[in-house]
């Protein structure tokens, strides 16, 4: 899971934290300073009602909370450029507000007609003197976690990476030992911390750890990390993705999560622990595993085809969730044709072959389906389709299901 988003502006304006914005800006920050991170301050936070606003602040940020990032070059239907503003004048904050909520913003992030506002938050501007970048996050070649940071914040990082990898530091930690106190130091110095501010960069970026490690994290961006013309080191905004695994003993942190921007087939999927995306093809993809589940769908894409969704019925699936994931397919009009690919290692191919016949019969199936599986159980999965009597067209690999596929389409 995946909350907060990045709101980049120019650098050497003010900004405040917006850790977790769509969700529950309010109850992650308590979260996030539980740890002893510092974050900006967050004053208010306005769902629909504009009354009663009062700040004592020099100067006021609005941010236009969707789960997408570049808001702050946005576009809103309403006619106001821009998801992120600053003003000096408390009178204006309503105006800004009521030109926001209501209205869809369009970034490069969002589908083209944009996504809806229905929360604007508002918190005390702070000035920034300098920018840098952090993360902590799993890396798959390390086998753990890695500290990347630059003294180039506030920007996009992967432009960085391209123009000036040098700026790019990267640090290992090991997981049974954490962060030593050497390498936050270092790290902080990478950073062009200099004086007591180096030492205050360190602590947080040790605290910035523990954060990840106690809220089962895969990635804490911190982008501003930067500092305070008062000598301040400052998170000033931040994005942070969860282990879905983890979901049992983060309870607090999941319950926030607001679901209120995902496409309703996306909610009606997660109902039955199916991870579903959908894309613009024709051709509907049913998979077991995120990684067979996007090779399935370029495999399709090489064969001249265009696949309709990304669906992914995970490990421990149940002959109900083949029906309902069938129900899901078979829902979208713009469905041509349905390719099962299923490698079983955890998976039973036979419940997967008896949740497809009971789903054609009483869904009654009017596309092609072609089906490949392997893997366990897979000759009793095929005995059952095979008897079946229902016309459903078997493949013998990955790339042979692909073909059939787009051609059952083509014949269309």
């Amino acid at each position: 899971m995946s909350l907060g988003c990045r709101v980049r502006p120019p650098p050497a304006q003010p900004c405040a934290l917006n850790v977790l914005p769509c969700r529950s800006s309010l109850g992650h920050r308590s979260v996030v300073q539980q740890a002893g991170v510092r974050p900006s301050a967050v004053q208010a936070y306005i769902p629909y009602s504009l009354q009663q606003l009062i700040f004592e602040a020099k100067e006021i940020v609005l941010k236009a909370q969707i789960l997408a990032g570049g808001r702050g070059k946005g576009t809103f239907n309403s006619g106001l450029k821009g998801g992120v503003h600053l003003t000096k004048d408390p009178k204006t904050v309503e105006q800004l507000a009521k030109q926001m909520i209501g209205y869809n913003l369009s970034t490069k992030q969002t589908p083209k007609d944009g996504v809806k506002v229905k929360k604007v938050m508002v918190a005390e501007a702070l000035n920034i003197s300098r920018e840098t970048y952090f993360a902590i996050l799993m890396d798959r070649a390390c086998n753990g976690p890695v500290m990347v940071g630059s003294p180039q914040g506030g920007v996009d990082i992967e432009e960085v990476a391209v123009t000036s990898p040098e700026l790019i530091f990267k640090e290992e930690i090991d997981i049974f030992e954490g962060i030593q106190d050497h390498q936050a130091l270092q790290m902080a110095k990478n950073l062009g911390f200099k004086g007591p501010l180096q030492q205050q960069a360190a602590d947080q970026i040790k605290k910035l750890y523990n954060l990840f490690l106690k809220i089962d994290a895969t990635q804490v961006e911190v982008n501003p990390f930067g500092e305070t013309p008062e000598g301040q080191v400052v998170c000033f905004d931040a994005k942070i993705n969860f282990d879905d695994n983890a979901e049992f003993r983060q309870k607090e942190i999941f319950a926030m999560d607001d679901k209120s921007e995902n496409e309703p087939i996306e909610n009606e999927a997660a109902k039955y622990d199916l991870k579903y995306i959908g894309l613009d093809g024709n051709i509907a993809c049913f998979v077991n595993g995120a990684g067979l589940a996007m090779a399935t769908c370029d495999i399709i894409s090489l064969n001249g085809g265009k696949p309709a969704n990304f669906l992914d019925l995970g490990g421990g699936v149940k002959e109900a969730q083949v029906y309902q994931a069938f129900k899901l397919l078979t829902a979208d009009p713009k469905v041509e044709a349905i390719l099962v690919n299923i490698f079983g290692g955890i998976v039973n191919c036979a419940i997967i072959a008896n949740g497809i016949t009971k789903a054609c019969r009483e869904l009654e199936l009017k596309v092609p389906l072609v089906v490949r599986l392997e893997g366990t159980n897979v000759h009793e999965a095929q005995r059952i389709l095979n008897e079946s009597g229902l016309p459903i067209t078997s493949a013998r690999d990955l790339e042979d299901a692909a073909k059939k596929a787009v051609a059952s389409v083509a014949r269309k």
